[in-house]
């Protein structure tokens, strides 16, 4: 009957947003052409941006320094990969440029150890979201930009310069891996670490069933309901209030104390 949960308001139906016709077959006609390779990117200066945008972002999480290159030490080479970002309307957001590792290079023991990382299971998503919706909980999504860049590594890595960035008079050196590049195969497992260290300073408890939920219950002391060494007085130039209905809020609230201690002090004082 277009009415919501039985009550007498109904749905509004009216168009929120409009858009032409033409704008959206333009759109389905659209065609995006990503480069394959480094060659067919350097030609286009967005791409080119991208590129640097990435390396830039490399060098400010402090991912790798450039080193002789070690004889006794794989060396693991580098490639670019290259992404079209739209919009939710089809429209371009950005031209993004990875730097990935050729982690299918690596051998065990030698460049990695533990690669295993877990990951949020849809059963405690749909659970947590639940429990959000009872509680009626403000829930915050974030992303963290270029995550595997910050995960530490254990391992001792080395990888080649990437191509069309490689530093002048120094083209026999490479570079030592501080830090995760995506496509090294611990780089999951590393990213993990990171922001379960970072987790647990911050006062979190993993839950023992589920590697990926985190709960923090205890933020520090707060002064409420009242606030300590409260001192209230029978006239502060307010209007008088209601004594009838007084009584009756403050009897309300001395009946809550049965399953709200907690409220006890500040209930008995009113």
């Amino acid at each position: 009957d277009g009415r919501l949960n039985g009550s007498s308001q109904a749905f509004d139906h009216t168009p929120k947003k409009w858009r032409s016709v033409n704008e959206i077959m333009a759109q389905c006609n659209m065609c995006f052409v990503e480069p394959e390779n480094f060659e067919d990117a350097n030609l286009d200066e967005s791409w080119r941006n991208a590129m640097k945008a990435e390396l830039e972002m490399i060098e400010k999480n402090n991912t790798w320094t450039l080193v002789d290159r070690p004889f006794d030490k794989p060396i693991i080479g580098v490639k670019w990969v290259y992404k079209t970002k739209l919009n939710l309307d089809g429209s371009v957001q950005k031209n993004k440029a990875r730097l990935v590792a050729k982690g299918y290079s690596q051998k065990p023991g030698i460049d990695y150890n533990e690669t295993f990382a877990p990951v949020a299971r849809l059963d405690t998503i749909r659970t947590l979201i639940a429990l959000a919706a009872q509680k009626e909980w403000n829930m915050y999504q974030l992303d963290v930009k270029s995550a595997f860049l910050n995960g530490v590594l254990k391992e001792e890595v080395y990888v080649e310069q990437p191509q069309g960035f490689v530093q002048k008079n120094e083209e026999i050196k490479v570079y030592k891996l501080n830090k995760a590049l995506y496509g090294l195969k611990q780089a999951p497992r590393a990213w993990y670490d990171e922001i379960d260290s970072y987790f647990n300073k911050a006062g979190f408890k993993k839950s023992p069933s589920e590697a990926t939920l985190y709960i923090k219950t205890d933020k520090g002391s707060v002064a409420t309901p009242l606030v300590a060494n409260e001192r209230l007085c029978k006239e502060d130039g307010s209007e008088m209030a209601d004594e009838s209905e007084y009584r009756q809020i403050v009897g309300s609230l001395l009946y809550l104390t049965t399953t709200r201690p907690d409220i006890m002090f500040a209930s008995s004082l009113l």
